[in-house]
């Protein structure tokens, strides 16, 4: 049977459409044993593309009002995507915000965002920070403004969408896109999970003692139940910050913050939604102390936990075993040395 000249136009049509998607589409690496990811993929599908543009968007200061303060000033990469040089998240015209910078990572498995949870949907969080007054201050009109007169960013924006406008709803999901991408899952636990490693004695004492004291909460294999708890803290009379009450305007949920992961917690510091610790020994003192004097401390802490000195060091050992190197330092994830060239 011949083939006419038009079958074959539509043959060629067709492998270059299908070649084509296999490009634009790439399937989300979940690492095994890890649960499904909750992120909507259907909505904004996993894409190298729109991944370098969100990239590119995280590191520019031009995000901002005075073009002074990118997403990676409060997020560094070397930081597991926090910040450890102050407290509390600095911003456009040395305004200093309110709480501390989480830290970012597997966000795919995570349905709310922020420290009060006043975000479920990834695509927008960007959002609160942009407009926040004192973190980037700026409106996403003049935000797109600024983007769409730099060829770079008409480049990007049409290999990530077809045409090189540059919109909200593609800013927005092009940013989501680098962030879920942000996986981290290559720590000595994760070896040691798939039977590659073995943990020496301390480390293996400390993974015993996180099991039996910790868990409940800082859930494997993400290391966070994303949940909300009162954790025992006292109220910073400055901030003045009662967490996700804030949000419910409802008592029970006085001084309750979201559960943060505990991957990379040596890159993190400092610890809690206000920075108040700054090592991982300040931390383990708080969780050992009395929580008797606190009715609205959650369940998991009313009885406290009892450590000893030695139990401590154990437990600190087993936790740096959750240091993702290879994320830290990954330069798919760090600036794009193109930016340096932007006009």
């Amino acid at each position: 049977m011949s083939i006419k000249p038009l079958h074959i136009i539509f043959l060629c049509l067709f492998f270059i459409v299908t070649a084509f998607a296999i490009i634009e589409h790439i399937d989300f690496p979940v690492p095994k044993g890890w649960p499904k990811p909750v992120y909507d993929f259907k909505s904004n599908p996993f894409n190298q593309e729109k991944i370098e543009l969100g990239r590119s968007l995280f590191y520019d200061p031009l995000l901002s009002v005075n073009n002074s303060t990118s997403c990676a000033s409060c997020h560094s990469p070397y930081n597991a995507f926090a910040h450890t040089d102050h407290q509390l998240s600095h911003g456009v015209f040395d305004s200093i915000g309110t709480r501390n910078a989480p830290a970012l990572m597997n966000l795919a498995w995570q349905s709310s965002f922020m420290w009060d949870g006043s975000i479920d949907n990834l695509n927008d969080q960007a959002l609160t920070p942009l407009s926040h007054p004192s973190e980037m201050g700026e409106r996403m009109e003049n935000v797109l403004s600024k983007l769409n007169n730099k060829y770079y960013y008409k480049t990007l924006c049409a290999n990530a969408f077809g045409d090189s406008l540059l919109t909200k709803d593609r800013f927005l999901r092009s940013l989501a896109q680098f962030e879920v991408s942000l996986i981290s899952a290559e720590s000595k636990y994760d070896s040691m999970m798939r039977k590659q490693v073995n943990f020496n004695e301390k480390e293996n004492n400390g993974y015993k003692i996180f099991k039996a004291n910790c868990s409940a909460c800082h859930q494997e294999p993400l290391f966070t139940n994303n949940s909300f708890k009162n954790n025992g803290l006292t109220i910073n009379t400055e901030l003045n910050d009662f967490g996700k009450m804030n949000i419910t305007h409802q008592s029970k949920d006085s001084l309750f913050f979201k559960v943060p992961s505990l991957r990379n917690v040596e890159y993190s510091f400092p610890y809690m939604h206000d920075g108040r610790f700054t090592k991982l020994s300040e931390v383990l003192k708080h969780y050992t102390s009395s929580f008797d004097s606190n009715p609205n401390v959650s369940t998991e802490l009313k009885k406290g936990i009892v450590l000893s000195n030695s139990e401590r060091v154990d437990l600190i050992s087993f936790l740096l075993t959750l240091s993702d190197r290879k994320f830290i330092f990954n330069p798919q994830h760090s600036f794009p040395k193109e930016l340096l060239n932007v006009q």
